[in-house]
């Protein structure tokens, strides 16, 4: 019940404390959560990120721990910072290093990366906001270089055989374009921002659409054209997440958010399909299973 396919596990521990993250994974597992996906932003953040779940495994009991073990999975990419678009070559060599790292090292989780990313393209200006984004600082050269970067992780998610979480906020013609470049078509367009035209472009490729709490902000003047979309999506193409700690769906807008309260958007989007939560539930379990190749729930 109620997977979450995109969280970043490590902002929310040390925004309050390992003990907080061995509880919120424990309520997971009292959920009986079948999927949960750690993702990765940066070059070098993938095995500090496993050790920061592995240290709030260590503080829970055995029951907990098993189940919350058996549910976690962990993606890893560069989101596009300047930096990282500055320095692509370097920081993509990182990237494969961490990776190989990942898999060579014991434990539970060594065979448990799932995806490439997130890594895509950010196009929204806002200089005050947490990105920092400016369109000042975007010249040519750091303009394509992103879509190079986007490219590079793609062609690594390609080599790998792994499905690739996108990110793209405002930034839809330049993402379809990269992707056509790449001929990769496996993963999900994940936190969907974008409207009905737009879904049929990525789904008409082959992937999948994740839905965010930012769905339940919807205005009621725009609720129409949010149900058309949500029930255009087919049910083999859904997914749902949280993107915690950001994006906390309606009633809790404006909290931190976490993987626990991603049942409001299950609820929101079941309501707008006419199918009920459990429904959606076992969808997106299928979804899941499909796409990255694990062991259906139940087993």
């Amino acid at each position: 019940m109620f997977s979450d396919t995109h969280f970043h596990f490590h902002y929310l521990v040390e925004k309050n404390s390992p003990e907080f993250g061995a509880e919120l994974l424990s309520k997971m597992a009292d959920a009986d959560v079948y999927f949960g996906m750690d993702i990765g932003t940066d070059s070098s953040d993938l095995l500090y990120r496993r050790k920061v779940v592995e240290d709030c495994l260590d503080r829970m009991d055995d029951d907990h721990r098993r189940k919350a073990e058996k549910f976690m999975y962990f993606s890893a990419g560069i989101w596009p910072d300047i930096d990282s678009i500055v320095n692509r070559e370097e920081c993509i060599k990182k990237l494969e290093e961490q990776i190989e790292a990942f898999k060579k090292k014991d434990g539970v989780f060594s065979g448990r990366l799932a995806a490439i990313g997130e890594g895509g393209l950010d196009h929204h200006w806002n200089p005050s906001g947490t990105d920092g984004r400016c369109k000042e600082d975007f010249n040519a050269a750091v303009y394509n270089g992103e879509a190079e970067l986007f490219e590079m992780q793609l062609q690594l998610a390609k080599k790998m055989q792994l499905p690739f979480i996108v990110h793209s906020r405002d930034a839809y013609e330049d993402t379809l374009q990269c992707i056509k470049n790449s001929g990769y078509n496996n993963g999900i367009i994940h936190c969907y921002s974008y409207g009905l035209e737009e879904a049929k472009s990525f789904l008409d490729l082959g992937w999948y659409i994740s839905l965010s709490g930012s769905v339940t902000y919807t205005k009621k003047s725009r609720m129409e054209d949010m149900k058309k979309l949500l029930s255009y999506i087919p049910d083999d193409r859904i997914l749902l997440e949280t993107d915690s700690p950001y994006l906390a769906p309606v009633p809790l807008r404006g909290n931190p958010n976490n993987p626990v309260f991603v049942r409001h958007t299950y609820e929101f989007v079941a309501g707008c399909r006419n199918v009920s939560t459990e429904e959606l539930c076992v969808l997106a379990d299928k979804n899941i299973s499909a796409l990255f190749n694990i062991p259906p729930a139940g087993l």
